[in-house]
């Protein structure tokens, strides 16, 4: 047992191999059946939504998620795949009816809705159907009055209208754009036409693909398994030949749904957080066994996980054919991976283990905020035309971002400097002189990448705009950035403040980045906002306070820090 933390990072290593390798296989095994008809191939036929080319699966996982918030929904207290919902949505709609793929949270719309059973989060269009006009009127309403002003009743009532047209949109096969286009000249196009010439009236499409879809739903509806499976498998083969690229990618799409990279890597880095923690709380008890022992096996998972995500980025630069950056959702997913590699590198020379857990939370962290921005839906959604040009997406983007990521990263190392020095005695030793090194030269590293990255927007806003500035709160939040750590470095190199004053301004510096990142997206103004979007202003005021308070603990005296108190 006494060479046992020896080998405790390889029976780690082990394990979490073990782990993505059963994810894997299962992203890979034969997918779900639904009255005897086997649902993969359906999974990856292509539709059109969104301004993109996207599988079945993709569409359907979408939908239900924006819904419901979940990618699958319940038949008798067992999970179904998003695709078998709309397939039934297609194909029985009165069954379909009765599936609760509706969240409300809000009571007052539950009361509205005549709702006795309030505990629930999750409700079907049956159960709503009786008071569908109130729900219509009362949204006419919200809508008079701006986003911004409307009271959460409001807001939770224009939600669900939005949810409601959607479903009824999906319903009538008016949106996906199903019918493929098999022949030169042709283009994405519904299955229900509606007449330009007559209002209201509509007509099934007649072309060829649209018959092959309607084969499928037919035979899908009968339980006809056998013809089912042989018109996909027909209609396939029919797709193969004029859209190859999309169908290939589609395939491919699926699967990568299916694996959920960022999920997998989001659990390793927090594997990896707690490995690292509990090495530092095991530095006093065995300094030159299970603590170094124990940091090695949180870099081992942390390493895998970075590679996890490495390809989820890889894989959605495929799906896209865009640089890793596009959106809000993507940026969060880069900022976390560009953090990785710049903590292992401080790592290796501090040797302190601190950096690797500032690397496994940042992860966590920042893929839990892409978790919860990719409930709004697609994820991959067509650019902007203005911002339609890889180029300036791969070098502006990705630069200004990873300054970004390196602030971010030297205020998370200045919190655990603060809070472990100052409360604990985890810090004692090399750790108090080498954190402060850290966190000096990675905000060395910010000032640069956020500097360049923002001449490099500039340059863009002149082709695109005409002009190279123009105070836009997007424009003013990355001018922040730089002018912070330009301030910190002053006052450093000015020997205005100390270890204890760069810390205290790195971590002011979270402020700064979250607001550039998505404080001015917020503001619902200028030539960068994304809109407001209320469900993160709480969430980012909390964080905004904890970093105050976290820098008021960075002014106790050093005189009474537990880590510079003599054994």
């Amino acid at each position: 047992m006494k060479s046992f933390p020896r080998f405790f990072p390889i029976v780690v290593a082990l394990c979490v191999l073990a782990f993505m390798g059963s994810a894997i296989a299962r992203s890979f095994a034969a997918g779900d059946r639904a009255r005897g008809v086997a649902l993969e191939d359906i999974e990856r036929l292509p539709v059109s939504a969104g301004g993109r080319t996207k599988p079945l699966d993709t569409f359907a996982r979408n939908t239900l998620l924006r819904l419901s918030g979940r990618q699958t929904f319940e038949v008798d207290d067992a999970r179904r795949s998003a695709t078998e919902w709309i397939l039934e949505l297609w194909t029985d709609p009165s069954a379909a009816a009765e599936r609760r793929v509706f969240r409300i949270d809000h009571p007052d719309v539950k009361s509205l809705l005549a709702i006795s059973d309030t505990a629930r989060t999750r409700f079907s269009w049956k159960e709503m159907e009786p008071k569908l006009d109130e729900v219509v009127r009362q949204a006419e309403l919200a809508q008079q009055v701006s986003r911004k002003q409307q009271d959460p009743f409001q807001r939770a009532i224009a939600d669900l209208y939005g949810k409601l047209s959607e479903y009824a949109e999906v319903r009538a096969l008016r949106t996906p754009y199903v019918v493929a286009p098999l022949a030169a000249g042709e283009e994405w196009a519904p299955m229900v036409v509606v007449d330009p010439h007559e209002k209201g009236k509509t007509s099934i499409n007649d072309s060829e693909s649209a018959r092959a879809f309607q084969a499928i739903l037919v035979t899908y509806s009968t339980g006809d398994s056998a013809n089912c499976e042989r018109a996909v498998a027909a209609y396939t083969a029919r797709l193969n030949a004029s859209l190859a690229p999309e169908m290939q990618r589609g395939a491919f799409e699926v699967v990568f749904s299916r694996l959920e990279p960022f999920y997998q890597s989001s659990a390793l880095y927090m594997l990896a957080f707690l490995l690292g923690c509990v090495g530092l709380l095991a530095a006093p008890i065995s300094p030159d066994r299970w603590k170094p022992s124990l940091f090695r096996a949180a870099i081992v998972v942390i390493a895998v996980a970075f590679v996890v995500q490495t390809f989820g980025l890889c894989a959605r630069i495929y799906l896209q054919g865009r640089p890793p950056v596009t959106n809000l959702y993507s940026s969060a997913v880069f900022i976390g991976w560009a953090c990785v590699p710049l903590a292992l590198f401080g790592e290796w020379f501090s040797r302190v283990g601190i950096l690797s857990i500032a690397a496994s939370f940042i992860g966590f962290a920042t893929l839990i905020v892409a978790h919860n921005l990719s409930a709004s839906g697609d994820t991959m959604e067509m650019m902007q035309a203005v911002l339609d040009t890889n180029f300036w997406l791969a070098t502006h983007v990705v630069v200004v971002t990873i300054g970004y990521s390196a602030t971010f990263l030297a205020g998370f190392i200045a919190i655990f400097y603060v809070l472990g020095g100052a409360c604990t005695r985890l810090l004692a030793g090399e750790a108090m002189k080498a954190l402060p090194k850290m966190i000096y030269g990675v905000i060395c590293f910010a000032a640069l990448a956020s500097f360049v990255g923002t001449v490099l927007g500039g340059i863009w806003a002149d082709q695109s705009w005409g002009r190279f500035w123009g105070w836009d709160p997007k424009e003013n939040g990355a001018a922040m950035i730089v002018a912070w750590n330009l301030i910190i470095l002053h006052a450093r190199w000015g020997g205005m403040i100390r270890e204890r004053g760069v810390a205290a301004m790195a971590i002011a510096g979270n402020v700064v980045t979250a607001w550039s990142w998505f404080g001015t997206n917020m503001l619902g103004v200028g030539l960068h906002s994304y809109g407001f979007m209320d469900s993160a202003v709480f969430v980012l005021s909390a964080f905004c306070l904890s970093q105050l308070l976290l820098m008021a603990v960075a002014f106790v005296p050093t005189a009474k820090w537990k880590s510079l108190q003599p054994a």
